[in-house]
Formats: structure tokens, sequence, C-alpha cells
């Protein structure tokens, strides 16, 4: 039949590369959130940008068509756990980066104490070890709705699932130990190195 039509990226780079703001920004956004590239920033971003553009247009333009969409729109939104119940549509315009990575999930996963850091977190989702209620899912990206925040956890065949797996084990940290070179040469009468 042909070749497939090339699929169109879902994301728009920024448009100049350098600058400083942005990339300690973005690269706080990937240490915070446990991200693979910026790539995956970039693609929240725009789905952020679709929605305030969304919101902007509907309140302009006053028709029938717009005021179901509108609703739509915010029910959405709601339902993705973005916007609290009784938001307007100007409250579309006040979010940011942070509250759909919170909705990610990796992050809920995380969150949930499934995983012990984020980029633990992560590698279980790619690896398919978490699912939704009997779905695998393995992209650490997808949003996750109030409704399905619930039924994230182990996949059912998943040797994770047991609480015993050295992977799911907590490790606790031992404090650390100062000073002993100190305390060494104290007892011998030695004076420590500066």
């Amino acid at each position: 039949m042909g070749d497939p039509k090339k699929q169109r990226k879902k994301y728009s780079t920024p448009k100049h590369p350098w600058q400083r703001a942005r990339i300690e920004s973005e690269r706080e956004i990937i240490t915070t959130y446990g991200l693979g590239n910026k790539k995956e920033i970039w693609k929240m971003s725009s789905l952020l940008r679709k929605f305030s553009r969304q919101a902007k247009r509907f309140s302009t333009i006053k028709s029938s068509q717009t005021e179901s969409e509108r609703a739509h729109l915010l029910k959405k939104l709601q339902g993705l756990g973005l916007l609290k119940e009784g938001s307007d549509i100007g409250d579309i315009l006040t979010l940011g980066i942070h509250d759909i990575m919170n909705r990610r999930l990796q992050s809920l996963v995380f969150r949930k104490n499934l995983a012990r850091s984020m980029l633990q977190s992560r590698q279980f989702i790619v690896h398919e070890h978490i699912s939704i209620g009997d779905k695998k899912i393995n992209s650490p990206s997808y949003i996750v709705s109030i409704s399905e925040e619930p039924l994230i956890g182990f996949y059912g065949s998943s040797p994770l699932l047991n609480a015993e797996h050295p992977e799911r084990v907590l490790i606790e940290k031992k404090p650390k130990r100062r000073g002993k070179r100190r305390e060494e040469g104290k007892r011998e009468g030695v004076k420590p190195h500066a």
C-alpha cells in the first residue's frame, strides 16, 4: 500500500537554544522528576500550551458550541486532577509544568512508595512491572486520571509484587561518621591535620 505517513512531532522545541535560565530550570526538572531527556519536558509544555490556547479561545468566543467545548475541557482537566472542582476557564492559565509533572505515572508510583526513587519508578514502568487495574502501562509520561490513581500497583505476575523483593526493601541510610581522624589523633596525642 505504500509507506505510512510520517508521524508529526507532538511537541515544539524552544525558540532559542541557549538561554541560561531555561536550561537551568529544565535541568532542575529533569533531576527532580527523573526524566530521560528534555523532550519529555517539551511534550508536557506543549500539552499545557494547547490547554491554555483552548482556554483563551473559549473565553473570547461566545456561542453554544464553545460553551459545550468549555465545559468538556474543564471536565477533562478536573478528571486528570489538574484543576479542582468548581474551577473556571481562567484557572487553566495558571497551570504550570510542575502541576502536570505531578500527574505523570512515574511521579505517582514514587509518591505511593512503590519505588525508592523517581529513577527506579521509571525503571519499573518501562520494564512493565506497573499496572493500572489489570492493564500494563509502560509509558512513564502517562497522565493518570483521578479515577485511575487508586488502581496503580504492581502487575499480577511481576516478581516485585512480593514485599520482600530486594528492590522493594527500603535501604536505611547509615549516619555519616565525621571526625574519625581527629578522634584517633586526640587519643594518641597527635595534632590533627588541617
